[in-house]
Parts: C-alpha cells; sequence; structure tokens
C-alpha cells in the first residue's frame, strides 16, 4: 500500500518511510492513497483478542514490512496495560457504555499508539543501522506516552516541547522524571498550538531532517492514527449484535486525531452509527460542526489541559476527505486559514457528526454528577463526554446509546476529582514520581532555538 500527502506536492511513499518522515515533505499529512475495505475481513476479525486484531489490521497497511517482524513488534506493545481486555468497557446503564483508554503504561489513549509506534521506531533503527531524533508537542498526555514508548530504544533521542504550567503537574513528572539520559523534556512559555507550530516548522526544513535523523510522535504521524482505528473496531466487536446498530462513539478531542482513527474506520466499512465529538472550552472543533466555520480563538487554560487546543492538526486530514481528495483545495484551506485564522466551508459534510462544548465549572459538575448517578470517577477530558448527563435537555438531539472514550486515569488530575466529589484518585505508578528529581530544560518556542537545543544534545547522547 502507498500512501500520499494530503497536499498533493510529493511522490507516494511506503509505510514505512511515512512512519519514518511523520510529516510529508510538502507539509501535508499522509495518509492511504485508497482506503481498503473491511468488511470482508469483519467476520474473522471479531474473534480476534486485542494483539490479534491490531496485528490483522496493520497487515493491511503495513505491507512492506515482514509479517514476522509485524508480529513481534505488535507482540510488544501491549505487554504493558494493567487490564487483560487491553481496553476494556464499562456499561453504566443500558444505554451508556465507557470504553476504558487508561490502562497503559502512562495511563492515557496516547499508549496504545505510542507504544506500537516507538516499536515500529526500534525495528526501523535496526534494520538500518541509523539513529533517530525524535520530536513531538504535547498538551499533556503525547509527551509522557511517547517518551514511556521510546524509553530503553537503542539509539533513539527523545525531545518533547510542552507549554510551561499549562498541563498538570503528574503529566509533567511522568516525562521530566524518567532518569534518562536520552529524554528531554523542553517546557516553552506559550501554549500548546504555540508549541505545535514550532514543531511542524523544524519538521518543514528538509536538510535539517536529514541531518538529524528526525521522525515525529505526534498523531501527525500516520501510525498513530491507524493504531488507534484498532480499538474502535475492538470495541465495536465487543458490544451485543443490538447495540453496535445504533451506537455513537463520543470522543473527547482537541486535536481530532482521535476522533478522525474512529471516522475513518466507519469510511472502510465498520458500520458505525456517527461520533459526537467533545470539546472544552477551547471549542473550535465544536463551532465548526455547528455552524461550518474553522475560525482561531485564544486558547482558555482549562482544568481539561489535553484539550486546550485551537489547531487541530489532524484535521486536515478529515478536510482532504471532505473536500473529495481534492490536494489543491486543501492547500487553499489551510494557506486561508493560516494567513486569517479563519475558513468559512461553502458546504462540509457534517453528517454522522454532532457536538458538545463544556467549560470548567460545567466539567466539575459533570464528574460530581457521574459519580454520584452510577457510581464511577471519570477524568476532566473524559467528563466532556458526559455533557448530556448534566443537561439532557439541552442535547435531547443526541443518540440516547452511547459509548463514552475514557481518554485518562482520573488520577492525573487528582486535585480536580477531589474538588468535584471530594475523593482522591490515586495510582501507584504516580505515586513513585512524586518524590523524584524534576529534570526539564526551557527552549524560545522558535524553530531556531529548538534546532540547535537538538544538534546540541543529540551528539552528546
Amino acid at each position: 500500500m502507498q500512501y500520499i500527502s494530503t497536499r498533493g506536492q510529493v511522490p507516494a511513499v511506503s509505510f514505512s518511510t511515512a512512519v519514518a518522515e511523520g510529516l510529508a515533505p510538502d507539509g501535508g499529512l499522509y495518509l492511504p492513497k485508497e482506503l481498503p475495505d473491511l468488511r470482508p475481513y469483519l467476520i474473522d476479525w471479531s474473534k480476534l483478542e486485542f494483539a490479534s486484531l491490531c496485528e490483522a489490521f496493520f497487515g493491511i497497511f503495513a505491507t512492506d514490512i515482514d509479517p514476522i517482524e509485524l508480529k513481534n513488534v505488535v507482540a510488544r506493545s501491549y505487554t504493558k496495560f494493567d487490564h487483560s481486555d487491553i481496553a476494556p468497557i464499562v456499561r453504566l446503564s443500558e444505554n451508556l457504555f465507557v470504553l476504558e483508554l487508561f490502562h497503559g503504561p502512562t495511563l492515557a489513549f496516547k499508549d496504545f499508539a505510542l507504544q506500537l509506534l516507538g516499536n515500529f521506531y526500534e525495528a526501523q533503527i535496526t534494520r538500518k543501522n541509523s539513529p533517530i531524533a525524535v520530536l513531538g508537542a504535547t498538551s499533556g498526555d503525547t509527551g509522557a506516552a511517547a517518551i514511556h514508548g521510546l524509553l530503553g530504544k537503542e539509539g533513539v533521542t527523545t525531545f518533547i516541547l510542552y507549554p510551561e504550567g499549562r498541563i498538570s503537574p503528574l503529566q509533567e513528572r511522568q516525562m521530566a522524571c524518567t532518569g534518562a539520559d536520552n529524554v528531554f523534556p523542553l517546557s516553552i512559555k506559550g501554549s500548546f498550538d504555540d508549541a505545535q507550530t514550532a514543531m511542524k516548522t523544524v519538521f518543514e526544513d528538509l536538510k535539517f531532517a536529514s541531518e538529524i535523523g528526525l521522525s515525529a510522535v505526534n498523531s501527525i504521524n500516520l501510525a498513530r492514527i491507524l493504531a488507534q482505528c484498532v480499538y474502535y473496531i475492538s470495541a465495536f466487536f465487543r458490544l451485543s449484535e443490538d447495540e453496535r446498530e445504533d451506537i455513537t462513539f463520543v470522543v473527547p478531542t482537541g486535536n481530532f486525531g482521535n476522533v478522525l482513527a474512529g471516522w475513518l474506520v466507519q469510511r472502510m466499512g465498520v458500520p458505525i452509527k456517527g461520533f459526537r465529538v467533545a470539546t472544552n472550552q477551547n471549542d473550535i472543533l465544536h463551532r465548526l460542526f455547528e455552524t461550518g466555520i474553522y475560525e482561531l480563538e485564544e486558547v482558555a487554560p482549562s482544568v481539561a489541559p489535553s484539550m486546550d487546543i485551537q489547531v487541530a492538526s489532524n484535521f486536515e486530514r478529515f478536510i482532504y476527505y471532505a473536500e473529495d481528495s481534492d490536494a489543491d483545495k486543501v492547500r487553499e484551506i489551510i494557506q486561508t486559514f493560516k494567513m486569517t485564522g479563519k475558513y468559512v466551508f461553502e458546504y462540509l459534510d457534517r453528517s454522522g457528526f454532532s457536538s458538545t462544548r463544556t467549560d470548567d465549572d460545567e466539567i466539575s459538575r459533570i464528574i460530581k454528577e457521574v459519580y454520584l448517578k452510577y457510581g464511577y470517577i471519570a477524568d476532566p477530558h473524559t467528563a466532556c463526554g458526559f455533557a448530556p448527563v448534566l443537561n439532557p435537555s439541552k442535547h435531547s438531539q443526541f443518540s440516547d446509546k452511547e459509548i463514552v472514550l475514557a481518554t485518562a486515569h482520573p488520577a492525573k488530575f487528582p486535585d480536580t476529582i477531589d474538588s468535584a466529589i471530594g475523593q482522591k484518585s490515586t495510582h501507584h505508578s504516580l505515586e513513585v514520581l512524586k518524590s523524584r528529581e524534576i529534570v526539564k530544560y526551557s527552549v524560545e518556542p522558535t524553530p531556531e532555538a529548538i534546532k540547535a537545543f537538538m544538534r546540541k544534545h543529540v551528539s552528546q547522547v
């Protein structure tokens, strides 16, 4: 299978090249040249446990990787999850379910993709005998998951940009308390969007990328999106046939990657009814699905920091399909948005999508209401998915059969949970971090400063 850029100005590449490069040389995002039809596989796949399902799914996409190597990569990727189901489903009521995606080593849904991506990179380094420098930007969970997916991998130096003071203290400790000498958490002044913009500009310097062996871990990397597709398919199969027919996946999201994965699964033939995009007060995606207008606003720091994003990088992949694979149109839309901070779609097919917006006060009330009603503790991001629980009359247009994606363990946000329900949420892997020294580095959020730091520290590792 070949992979093309959303901007259509570079040749198609293999899966391994798309993963290694992360961002296409023309600044676009890689996508399969053609989406496969998964329907012929669904009966056989319905009987597979999670790792085998992942292997079968990637067997369609990673056609340039030896099947034995692929099997080994996948097998190693789910050994650090602390639940036998990997992504268990919890039933809260007859029509309400939770898909728990926080049982990986950093207690966030990002572990599904980044444990796998780390093993893909390790196999690539072994195959090519060439070290890599991984650069990412995080609004909270990506950084920790990336670092822990790459820990112990020979030939990898990891650099993660994050906004100082705008992630939770425990999220920072997961990145800055590893003790590894080839891991560099880079704090910047500004927002996640500032970090993400600087990161993308670094990737656009092709000479630097080649010089340093640059690779991406953010959800601009196609392997991240494909890995997340698997838990939608797995969840679909574990629902009863009656439940499958009328289920809406509710996806807390800021960068659009998590919901895009489910939407791609639907486009590939898995009969999912639809998706509800659940945003916090940084609601550019909610406003888009309500009005058809994609318009930048200031980032407002919130109690759900991983969603404090205004520029959703994966939205470009959605645009590509929404505009009938017209790369010229994609470039026009991205350029207009870059220059003006706004794009008004003449027509945007929003069928199958709904959306909600939840501010900080509502998040705290939802956490309390969900706990009182169902005895379930939701982290602040997951709480955004439960918006109809708080105001059912306001959200009466939404499906009454929903599965909410629980994106992080509540113990990562103890103060917010304690404030909402008067109870601490803890996890042993987080408790041990509290006594460790924080090691982080400050850098200006400019491409020049980031490249200078990377050059200096790659040479020292």
